[in-house]
């Protein structure tokens, strides 16, 4: 199918002020995880945060401007932090990356971090592992 403009005249452009929402919320399935109203709340936060994902609406001002009453607010926030959309401290709201967050670190016996495998190294201790679990020598 081609595709063309239907209203040239209405043809999107980066705004002034930062405000976008990332395709990932779809194709990663992260809309998914919440329901109506907490995606309500979601595209509310996406549109007034700063470049940094960050906005400070009390409840009362977002119940007032979605229409939602006290509990359905909180709700829906308890949608968003669940799914891993937001982080919140009254009254701040963070709209978090949809970036997979890196795996944690390898705890050596004695507690230490140990670094994280690169390239080879990662195939190799994971080769390691695996031959370990299933008592094969090499």
């Amino acid at each position: 199918m081609q595709k063309r403009l239907l209203v040239p005249s209405r043809l999107r452009r980066i705004p002034a002020q930062f405000s976008w929402i990332d395709q990932r919320l779809v194709r990663d399935h992260h809309i998914e995880q919440a329901d109506c109203t907490a995606l309500a709340l979601y595209l509310f936060l996406l549109t007034v945060a700063d470049a940094q994902g960050l906005s400070y609406y009390a409840d009362a001002s977002i119940g007032r401007m979605l229409s939602l009453g006290p509990e359905q607010v909180a709700a829906a926030r308890a949608g968003l932090l669940r799914a891993g959309l937001v982080a919140y401290e009254a009254p701040l709201y963070q709209v978090l990356a949809l970036d997979a967050p890196p795996p944690p670190r390898p705890m050596a016996q004695d507690g230490a971090v140990r670094p994280r495998a690169r390239g080879s190294e990662a195939l190799r201790s994971l080769r390691e592992v695996l031959r370990e679990s299933l008592g094969v020598r090499s």
